[in-house]
């Protein structure tokens, strides 16, 4: 059935204006003013923003780690990032232990088949490559459509790969044009430390700060930027925690380099202190990398602003307080590493960004949605409003003051990391590709409809481009 949205305002990464937006067969057909389209279902969002579905490039749904798995899986964790104004997202299929991987991949669809409710596409996270898995390289990028290579520098026992893969993946990067997506933290000598701290007889939370220091962030920021750069790839740096990783990729965009940068919302609104929280209340707060001290948080609004970070992530990976972070309750370094934020990315933006001045209503369109999907290959089908660009729409009430809690969320978690934080804004109604996912604040939408979403290479991401067409 049509659907025609009335009386909003439209705002994209490029224009806020009133009109407008008629939906038919998954996608936005017309843009104008006072449509009239007799046949359509009428959506009245009268004194609401009408903003593109969020996309989300940084989110670990159903996944291992730890001895343990992640507390929100496709169904319950697509559900909580529509409830927030999500309608894309893309996960990180881990290959450790598959044969081959194309099986990880497999395994991937396997999860998200039959329970997703939004779109959905997978970047590849690689810990080797050797002849045998660069050879299966090009048939993933084909095939899945996957354009997207994930590699850690931390986790040193589970994930962390050499400085010779790194640069692998980004001759691969250059070759294909894939982007080399890095979590920048020196894991080697996190886990010296935290062998240190240890001996000393420090086990509590905050230690899980203490021995990931920013400098350490900062040095596995630049190593990155330096062998990409060699390479001639494009580099994504995944959740930006500091400043002295902002001024590496700062120094590196000025000097020409393609590298992008990601942060996420606890980094720009919670602090290093919450580890301290007495009975083991810190440990709800343990992610890697750690929180940093709140002199860090301006430097990332800084950029933000001044467009050399490019996105937020979610790095959406719950872990319960009961049962699960509590396995490190001896032991910080035993602390499953991880935090629910899905359902929160897009209101502590909006809130913290857009309602207190920091940066305007576009920076948050393009943060929050329309870079993401520029860079890893949506756009325009995905983040933004255009005629021809699938139906994915967020009517979103600025005027409305809440509470962030753990008794309202939708996340499978018995926590939430922004608890008791009062945010201006909330998703009212949320369309994907035109079909109600949540609508007056409940859900309606159908376990499984969520499309997987082959993507391409885009050789220039953030190329300015006219978004918006009117109809008359």
């Amino acid at each position: 059935m049509k659907k025609l949205i009335t009386g909003g305002t439209i705002a994209t990464a490029t224009d806020v204006f009133e009109a407008d937006i008629l939906i038919e067969d998954e996608k936005i057909v017309r843009i104008g003013v006072n449509l009239s389209v007799p046949d359509a279902e009428v959506i009245d969002a009268t004194g609401k923003y009408v903003f593109p579905g969020g996309v989300d490039p940084h989110t670990h749904l159903d996944m291992p780690f730890n001895n343990t798995v992640t507390d929100d899986d496709w169904e319950t964790g697509t559900i909580a990032a529509a409830f927030g104004g999500t309608t894309t997202i893309l996960d990180f299929c881990l290959t450790s232990g598959e044969k081959t991987l194309a099986d990880a991949v497999k395994k991937w669809h396997g999860k998200a088949e039959g329970k997703a409710v939004i779109d959905y596409g997978f970047h590849l996270m690689v810990t080797e490559l050797n002849d045998e898995t660069l050879a299966q390289l090009p048939a993933i990028f084909e095939e899945e459509g996957i354009t997207s290579l994930k590699i850690f520098l931390a986790y040193a026992k589970e994930f962390q790969a050499t400085d010779r893969t790194l640069f692998q993946a980004f001759k691969v990067g250059k070759e294909t044009g894939a982007v080399v997506m890095v979590h920048c933290e020196n894991g080697s000598v996190i886990d010296e430390l935290v062998e240190e701290a240890k001996a000393l007889g420090h086990t509590e939370p905050i230690y899980h700060a203490l021995t990931r220091p920013p400098e350490l962030e900062g040095e596995a920021t630049k190593r990155a930027i330096e062998l990409a750069h060699i390479a001639g790839a494009k580099l994504y740096v995944v959740h930006v925690t500091c400043k002295e990783a902002v001024d590496e990729i700062i120094r590196a965009r000025e000097k020409g380099y393609e590298v992008y940068g990601e942060t996420c919302p606890p980094y720009l609104t919670l602090d290093q202190t919450a580890l301290e929280k007495p009975n083991f209340e810190g440990a709800k707060y343990v992610w890697s990398p750690p929180l940093r001290p709140k002199d860090h948080q301006q430097p990332l609004w800084n950029a933000l602003k001044a467009k050399q970070l490019q996105t937020i992530g979610s790095d959406q990976c719950s872990f319960n307080f009961n049962g699960k972070k509590q396995l490190g309750k001896d032991d910080f370094s035993k602390i499953p590493n991880g935090g629910p934020f899905i359902e929160d990315r897009f209101s502590v933006l909006y809130s913290e960004g857009v309602h207190k001045g920091r940066i305007t209503i576009n920076e948050f369109v393009e943060s929050i949605s329309t870079n993401a999907a520029k860079i890893f290959g949506l756009f325009p089908q995905k983040g933004t409003i255009a005629i021809g660009s699938d139906a994915d729409i967020v009517i979103f009430d600025p005027n409305v003051e809440r509470e962030i809690s753990a008794e309202t969320h939708h996340m499978n978690v018995d926590y939430s990391a922004f608890e008791g934080m009062k945010v201006m804004g909330e998703p009212v109604s949320v369309l994907s590709r035109g079909k109600y996912v949540i609508k007056d604040k409940q859900f309606v939408g159908q376990l499984g409809s969520g499309k997987y979403l082959k993507r391409s290479v885009n050789s220039d991401p953030l190329k300015k481009v006219s978004e918006t067409v009117i109809s008359k």
